[in-house]
């Protein structure tokens, strides 16, 4: 059996129900997929995961940060067309495979996605 973590999304301080949702989700798919399987509000992901569209758009909080790989050169690329500003925590989400180090991960999301 695949074993699953937990993460949690903040909610952005403008969304007019600012709130953090939590799910589990099993390792070895990415953030995204599970994001959009749990239906997480302000995870758009419109290309599905195919990195053209920046629609899935999180901040990654420390410590889990440093424990992902570098991005892409893809990836930063696709960054510089958030709708959000980029920081330098910013990620897609369909570019973090989870895996068990990232159990309780913690999230922000963008104010919007578009």
């Amino acid at each position: 059996m695949t074993p699953t973590i937990a993460i949690h999304f903040v909610a952005h301080s403008d969304h007019p129900q600012r709130a953090t949702a939590t799910i589990h989700a099993q390792t070895g798919q990415s953030l995204m997929q599970a994001a959009v399987a749990a239906n997480v509000t302000g995870i758009e992901a419109d290309c599905g995961g195919l990195l053209t569209c920046g629609t899935c758009h999180v901040m990654v909080r420390e410590p889990h940060a440093s424990l992902l790989p570098a991005p892409s050169g893809d990836e930063l690329g696709m960054l510089e067309f958030t709708s959000a500003p980029r920081e330098a925590n910013s990620r897609l989400s369909c570019q973090i495979e989870l895996t068990s180090a990232l159990d309780g991960l913690t999230l922000d999301l963008p104010a919007s996605q578009h």
